[in-house]
């Protein structure tokens, strides 16, 4: 497989290092597991560790290869082994907060062309989720299209009603109903995939992602859970990131299912994503307008006459918290960071000066 076939494309040839090509080649990392790689090129799939060097030179998670990154990689034992002395630069990267009380970023993947983001149309389906699945892509520069699964499940004028309601809510073009039981849909989304471009597939657990993935591979290749009929809620199945290749040359990015979807440093997803009411903000009489009790606020007004509803701008207020709240948390824990750096710097400078 050439370089090319991988999405190698113009972009990274003109950003990559020549200097670095001299003793190292390119490859893209297809899996990531914890810290453990797998990539790819040429010469065909090998496992790799990154180098000590990059290790300490690493100041978070998204200095580390994730799945879909262009790494510079030496070669090995007859090409049995590598490692990974540099990550190239990244077209894209999507992340998102790290799970759980950690503040940081967690990188999911990266150097994607268009996020296939999943809702089932039967008790998954959900705006404001995709709202916030809109805002991490669009933040990363990516574009986005909408498969809704299940479509099985549902009347058509449903699920006419539940596309109609997406393309009044959002500027998305494509929007695919489908059905991995009869098949209804599955030729649309093939035919949508072109060759040598990457797409990432996004949604909850238990939208179908697995199934979705061994319906377009043509084979059980992804193993797959019943939904738990308590709930309606998935099981996690994909626990590894991993880049998959289909017959027709597209590549798709596998990813774990989310059922925490916080984020921070999404300025240019929100204006992408809430359009509308970023465009009455700028039209607020005070620059620092909350849009929640300040007199002249366009937003609140649109509100009132019904412009905009009243779920999407609670949605919309929310993120811009989460958003506040979480950068300064940041902010702070770098500094501490840093600041702790300095004063092991220090101690170990102290030693030095003293010993004889």
């Amino acid at each position: 497989m050439k370089l090319e076939d991988l999405g190698f494309s113009t972009w990274f040839q003109e950003n990559s290092d020549s200097k670095l090509l001299n003793s190292t080649q390119p490859a893209r990392v297809i899996s990531v597991y914890r810290d453990q790689y797998i990539i790819k090129n040429e010469l065909g799939e090998i496992s790799a560790d990154v180098t000590g060097k990059l290790m300490f030179n690493a100041e978070s998670a998204l200095d580390y290869p994730t799945v879909g990154d262009w790494v510079y990689a030496e070669y090995f034992d007859d090409n049995a082994f590598a490692v990974i002395h540099q990550v190239l630069p990244r077209k894209s990267v999507l992340k998102r907060k790290t799970p759980g009380k950690e503040i940081g970023f967690q990188a999911l993947a990266a150097n994607i062309d268009t996020a296939l983001i999943m809702q089932s149309l039967d008790r998954d389906f959900n705006l404001a989720r995709l709202d916030r699945y809109l805002v991490m892509v669009h933040t990363a520069g990516i574009a986005p299209a909408v498969l809704l699964s299940k479509s099985d499940l549902v009347t058509a004028a449903e699920i006419k009603q539940k596309m109609l309601e997406i393309r009044q809510r959002t500027s998305i073009n494509t929007v695919i109903p489908f059905s991995n039981l009869s098949g209804r849909g599955l030729s649309e989304i093939n035919d949508f995939l072109d060759p040598g471009m990457t797409y990432c597939l996004l949604g909850s657990s238990g939208v179908g992602k697995s199934s979705l993935l061994n319906s377009l591979l043509g084979a059980a290749v992804i193993r797959t859970q019943r939904v738990r009929e308590s709930n309606g809620r998935g099981r996690h199945t994909t626990s590894l990131r991993q880049l998959l290749f289909l017959e027709s040359g597209a590549m798709l990015i596998d990813t774990p299912g989310m059922r925490e979807l916080a984020n921070f440093d999404i300025a240019n997803g929100m204006s992408t994503t809430f359009s509308e009411i970023e465009e009455l903000a700028a039209q607020c009489q005070f620059n620092d307008c909350s849009h929640e009790h300040e007199k002249g606020c366009t937003v609140l007004s649109a509100l009132n006459e019904g412009t905009i509803s009243r779920e999407r701008y609670r949605n919309f207020l929310k993120m811009k918290k989460e958003n506040a709240f979480y950068e300064m948390s940041y902010r702070e824990k770098r500094q501490r960071d840093k600041n702790f750096g300095k004063m092991v710097k220090n101690v170990m400078k102290d030693k030095r000066t003293r010993l004889p």
